[in-house]
């Protein structure tokens, strides 16, 4: 398949080429049903069989425990925002660890249905990054503590997860099936599809049982996790295009080695790409060492004069995506699984020659 450009936007975000050419051949035919993914019913057995390869493939890679349910429901991140106050809360504080803008969102909407508390607040510290563990001000009588795994904004990462006496939820969006994930510290874990999984339109919920059965009943049904829990995620027509393509991707992941695989090759494009920035001084990256995402690289050039020349001339190449968030200016360069190492090696070969130019 011909690439004419490396796409490092933040979402939507590259998908592995040969997903991209069988989802193609999907929206013709799937599984020599004679229909079209974007026609069969979501209660016939070509979807179905997609439907429940997509939530195996995904307990498998990720290592889910039984005691979880996996769930493909609709409305993206965002709307989990609330559904996780609104479902496990049940009257008790909720705690908040602030890291950027999307740990800020989640909190803004927690506020409309709970009570929820800042145990910790990094989002305006600069460099940038999560919040240290002696900065946790964790007690036993909330509900959960939420956070954010990966601030695509901003560049960083939770490198290790807060031990809590209570149950950690995570906003995973732009670093699930990146890393393992350690299910014993966890009660939910959520995540758009649309950097790491697939196409925007399913999102990935992973909760254990326990809590999504304790949700308030006297919530609108489609807002009960436990509805998704005991029909399947069939409880209405799902989104069937975005699930297979999901499907797809996992199938990708496994050929790649699984979590193991995609890893190692994730650290690999980070390291370049950061030794790149740190080379000369010309870059100036903007995340703390420390806290450094491997999915999202954000740095800065010496004058925004030079990251607008860098961001045309590079989209002008075929790097595509790489200027930075509007709330924050400078450059990103998104580097998630589907990212070729080709990529990468072209994005770096590029700032040599751009820093040659103009440094």
């Amino acid at each position: 398949m011909p690439r004419a450009k490396y796409n490092f936007s933040a979402g939507p975000a590259v998908l592995p080429d040969e997903v991209l050419l069988e989802a193609s051949r999907g929206v013709v035919e799937i599984s020599n049903s004679g229909m079209s993914i974007l026609c069969v019913s979501h209660r016939g057995g070509a979807y179905e069989a997609l439907h429940q390869e997509a939530t195996a493939n995904l307990r498998e890679l990720l290592a889910i425990p039984e005691e979880f349910a996996v769930l493909l429901l609709q409305g993206g991140a965002s709307t989990q925002f609330a559904l996780v106050p609104m479902n496990l809360a049940q009257g008790k504080p909720v705690d908040y660890a602030l890291s950027g803008q999307w740990a800020q969102a989640a909190l803004v909407e927690a506020e409309k249905v709970a009570k929820p508390r800042v145990v910790a607040d990094s989002g305006k510290v600069r460099p940038a990054r999560m919040p240290f563990p002696g900065e946790m001000k964790l007690s036993s009588d909330a509900a959960y503590v939420h956070l954010t795994s990966n601030e695509t904004i901003d560049g960083t990462r939770w490198v290790e997860f807060p031990q809590s006496p209570v149950p950690l939820v995570a906003d995973m969006s732009s670093d699930i099936m990146s890393r393992p994930i350690p299910w014993s510290q966890f009660g939910l874990v959520y995540a758009g599809a649309q950097k790491n999984l697939g196409p925007a339109g399913v999102t990935v919920v992973v909760i254990r049982k326990d809590l999504a059965a304790q949700a308030p009943a006297s919530l609108p049904t489609m807002l009960r996790y436990q509805t998704h829990v005991e029909k399947e995620s069939l409880y209405n027509t799902p989104p069937c295009f975005s699930i297979y393509v999901l499907a797809l991707v996992t199938r990708w992941v496994k050929k790649m080695g699984g979590i193991a695989g995609v890893s190692a090759l994730n650290e690999s494009k980070a390291k370049k790409l950061y030794a790149a920035i740190d080379r000369t001084g010309f870059y100036r990256g903007t995340a703390d060492k420390n806290f450094r995402s491997l999915m999202n690289v954000t740095f800065r050039l010496p004058t925004p004069e030079l990251e607008e020349k860098f961001a045309k001339e590079s989209s002008a190449i075929g790097l595509s995506g790489l200027k930075g968030h509007r709330s924050v200016g400078g450059i990103r360069a998104s580097i998630y699984n589907a990212m070729p190492e080709a990529g990468v090696d072209a994005l770096v070969s590029f700032m040599e020659d751009f820093e040659k130019r103009q440094g």
